[in-house]
């Protein structure tokens, strides 16, 4: 059954991501039907999958790094649906599922070894570490989404040669507004996420907060860097724009990058 499962969601978003490709491309209304409704397939596959695993290991999806993946990928698709649900931009679908289904493909390959949840008394703050982070990523996926389709909107606008992409997307001014309230959403998270990680560190092995290996999660704090100077930049100094475009699409980058290196 979880074999079963786990199949139906891949490949709904696999097929969600073609027909989203094709629906960018032709614009016909029922494409954009057809990937909706194959997404929402995925997703209660999706959601399936998470409920065999919390049932037979007896905790959240998030102790192994199998769980991680498979909690991210869902995450990124819920957000996106309410994204979708919210905004109505079609077009965004392009960008995120493929990236929910490259999670889930890459957990296909990490072991699915079940793991006992740590016995500590500090086990409330890895669950909320884990929990706030992941969510703090999928957020800042939707942000990802938007900034490739700000930087294409805006390449074309600056070229005065307008591809066919120009007249299907949302403005610059909508979209670069919709980055911001994603990243005004996932930058908090994942600031609490990652200081809760540090003190349940710092706890479990009786060191000082300094002693945190930088090497090991150097692209953690670039990523939080990154996305910091997007929310600040905006909030304090007005940023705008291309800047907030590149900073969304370059922090997920580095945020993807830890999260491959510690999973």
């Amino acid at each position: 059954m979880k074999i079963i499962t786990f199949n139906i969601a891949m490949i709904s978003y696999l097929l969600a991501s073609l027909e989203y490709f094709i629906y960018l491309v032709y614009r016909k209304p029922g494409v954009s039907t057809l990937a909706t409704g194959t997404v929402v397939v995925g997703l209660l596959s999706h959601t399936a999958i998470i409920g065999l695993r919390s049932q037979e290991t007896g905790h959240g999806p998030y102790t192994t790094s199998f769980e991680v993946a498979v909690f991210l990928s869902w995450l990124v698709v819920v957000v996106y649906c309410f994204t979708h649900w919210r905004y109505k931009i079609k077009d965004l679908g392009s960008f995120v599922i493929p990236v929910a289904f490259l999670i889930l493909l890459y957990a296909t390959f990490l072991s699915k070894e079940i793991v006992n949840f740590p016995e500590s008394e500090f086990r409330v703050l890895l669950t909320l570490h884990r929990t706030l982070s992941i969510i703090g990523f999928a957020a800042f996926a939707i942000a990802f989404g938007l900034g490739v389709m700000y930087l294409i909107q805006e390449k074309q606008v600056k070229s005065k040669k307008l591809g066919m992409m120009y007249f299907r997307m949302p403005s610059l001014e909508s979209l670069d507004n919709l980055i911001y309230k994603a990243v005004a959403v996932g930058f908090p998270l994942f600031t609490l996420g990652f200081l809760t990680g540090a003190i349940w560190n710092v706890k479990m092995s009786q060191a000082s907060l300094f002693s945190l290996d930088l090497v090991a999660i150097w692209p953690l704090v670039i990523g939080w860097i990154l996305y910091g100077l997007v929310f600040f930049g905006r909030y304090r100094m007005g940023w705008r724009g291309k800047k907030v475009a590149q900073g969304s699409v370059i922090g997920f980058v580095t945020v993807i990058l830890s999260i491959l290196l510690h999973v």
